[in-house]
């Protein structure tokens, strides 16, 4: 009796001390739901547009709609490596503290195109190595679906693993967010080109 006791409460003192640091279901669920509805922006963006369409530029200084897929698909697989090397790298709980975002701030914020953005050199159209929209789409609808599975089955523990990025500190949920938010982004792009007055009808 006494040792059965001495098990119980162990097993209750273990319950109570060990926590599950992975995300809720609810958040699961609101990244899945950014990261496809996102996804099928983009693609819906570029369905059925002409060589001429997907060419086109508003000034020599602004990107064309092919130059902004390009640009959304090599962004998507280096914010998921520097996120992933995160994630695989030792929790930094000591820097939760200059995470000053909330996750809806870090959608707004990314998404919002009132404040224009220069790019990394890497991640500029011209130095993407897709030829094609076709490249570039598969590349992207290919990294897409291995994040969208990854954070569907993660037990991982995002919170407390932070990544520093020139706008400032997210945590690797947030991460996931960023990347979601950062698609629509140049979506929205996209959108603006295909507006212009002089855009090809065909």
């Amino acid at each position: 009796m006494k040792k059965t006791f001495i098990l119980i409460s162990a097993l209750l003192l273990f319950g109570f001390t060990t926590k599950n640091n992975s995300i809720t279901e609810q958040e699961r669920k609101t990244a899945v739901d950014l990261l496809q509805q996102t996804e099928q922006g983009v693609i819906n963006a570029v369905a059925g547009l002409s060589e001429a369409q997907l060419n086109f530029k508003a000034a020599p200084d602004r990107w064309s709609v092919l130059e902004c897929v390009k640009h959304i698909a090599i962004t998507e697989q280096s914010l998921w490596q520097m996120t992933n090397a995160s994630i695989q790298g030792a929790a930094t709980p000591e820097k939760r503290s200059e995470v000053k975002a909330t996750d809806e701030q870090v959608v707004q914020m990314i998404e919002s195109r009132a404040k224009k953005v220069k790019t990394a050199p890497p991640m500029e159209p011209q130095n993407t190595p897709y030829k094609s929209l076709d490249e570039a789409l598969e590349s992207f609808k290919t990294d897409r679906a291995k994040l969208i599975e990854y954070v569907k089955t993660t037990n991982d523990d995002l919170r407390n693993h932070v990544v520093t990025l020139p706008p400032g500190s997210f945590d690797s949920y947030q991460m996931i967010l960023f990347i979601g938010g950062h698609s629509n982004r140049h979506t929205q792009q996209i959108e603006e080109v295909k507006a212009d007055p002089n855009f090809p009808k065909n």
